[in-house]
């Protein structure tokens, strides 16, 4: 969904929340939509390719990326019911035509009739626990010199909005349904994901962090949409709105959020 922490599922590995709610997010997720576009400009495509949107949640950014595909077809791919469900209302014209291919599959388990010769993602990769899976399943997905080119969360990733998550999830008042409760995300740095890469049969991969801030217009929606997921799936549902006032409060009610991007640029070989 195309896209964090404050970014979109793509599958349901452990720990991810069982689905989101798909309308919330495309009215909350503005920032990865406009940080999107720098990672389809890396894409470099002629307009006749056939690109794998992996992760690609509401639609919103499957559109943009069909837009530079005048003569192209896009394979879309989510594990979330309700995105799933939202992107093929947004893509209905596109997928009656054969533009689009919509996939409701887990990213790790993907497995295609025909390899493609792109594949784009854009704030999903860190929602995946096994990243060498990950990494194997969309070589395997690729033509040879086919390209992987994708953003999502890296090391160091929403630090603040994760401590002060965990630090109001160990208050007593939640410890009945968050007991144990982990971060459901994995920020890898640009070293290990190079290798893993290499492993998975990419040749000379570019990874690189790059720092960023979203200020979005609605930063209590854009929370809750976000990186509250998790836990709304675990709490009842009278005692979610104050673990939401409480964890902002934690943050100081912030109206801008620090992210830090994990970028990929690697080739099959």
């Amino acid at each position: 969904m195309t896209a964090g922490a404050g970014d979109s599922p793509a599958g349901r590995p452990a720990g991810r929340p069982a689905d989101w709610d798909a309308g919330a997010y495309a009215r909350v997720s503005t920032p990865q939509r406009d940080w999107s576009a720098a990672v389809l400009d890396r894409l470099r495509l002629s307009g006749d390719e056939t690109v794998i949107d992996a992760g690609c949640g509401s639609g919103e950014v499957t559109a943009a990326l069909l837009d530079r595909l005048p003569d192209g077809r896009v394979i879309a791919v989510d594990g979330s019911p309700s995105m799933i469900a939202r992107a093929g209302e947004r893509l209905a014209p596109a997928i009656a035509a054969g533009r689009v291919e919509l996939l409701r599959r887990d990213l790790v388990e993907l497995d295609l009739d025909r390899a493609a010769d792109r594949v784009f993602s854009n704030a999903v990769f860190h929602w995946v626990p096994d990243q060498p899976r990950l990494f194997r399943r969309l070589a395997a997905a690729l033509r040879p010199g086919g390209r992987l080119v994708a953003e999502y969360g890296g090391r160091g990733n929403v630090a603040a909005q994760e401590e002060a998550i965990a630090r109001v999830a160990a208050e007593p008042r939640y410890r009945e349904w968050l007991a144990g409760y982990r971060s459901p995300w994995t920020f890898a740095g640009p070293e290990e994901t190079a290798e893993w890469l290499l492993a998975a049969g990419f040749e000379r991969p570019e990874c690189w962090l790059e720092e960023r801030t979203a200020r979005p217009e609605d930063p209590r929606g854009f929370f809750e949409a976000s990186f509250l997921a998790p836990i709304r799936e675990r709490l009842p549902a009278d005692l979610f709105p104050r673990f939401l006032e409480e964890a902002l409060a934690a943050m100081g009610h912030p109206t801008g959020f620090e992210y830090i991007r994990l970028n990929i640029d690697a080739r099959r070989a």
